[in-house]
């Protein structure tokens, strides 16, 4: 099976690859990276650019684990995650959170909460350090 990540070049992506690769570890599992996004990295800041990858990789080569890294431009990112997690047979899907008003919730939608909701593979999420 395989741990899959939805990661951002941001604090609370970082701590989702950081829980992430503890829960690859410790279950002897594969682990897959997802940074997916609807646009390039000058139309949407969650998609990492050609340095944050290189940083994710030397990161994980740092912690001597062996991931894949995906970056799909797609048209909805809770639907590609989701999709991904099945694909593999995900054991887990982790990832980071932040906090958001209840009227944030309402008008913006949360890509967090429909994941929570729709996907059939267990999910962690997780904060960031600094609790945003």
């Amino acid at each position: 099976m395989t741990v899959v990540v939805g990661w951002t070049a941001d604090a609370r992506g970082h701590a989702a690859l950081e829980r992430g690769v503890q829960e690859a570890r410790l279950h002897g599992e594969a682990l897959l990276v997802v940074n997916a996004t609807t646009g390039t990295s000058t139309v949407d800041d969650r998609f990492a650019g050609a340095a944050d990858v290189t940083e994710l990789r030397t990161q994980l080569a740092a912690l001597g684990v062996e991931a894949e890294v995906r970056q799909p431009v797609v048209r909805d990112v809770t639907e590609a995650l989701l999709a991904v997690a099945e694909e593999v047979d995900a054991s887990v899907l982790v990832i980071g959170i932040r906090h958001r008003s209840p009227v944030g919730k309402l008008i913006m939608g949360s890509t967090a909460q429909r994941i929570l909701l729709d996907a059939r593979c267990p999910v962690l999420a997780v904060k960031a350090t600094d609790g945003r």
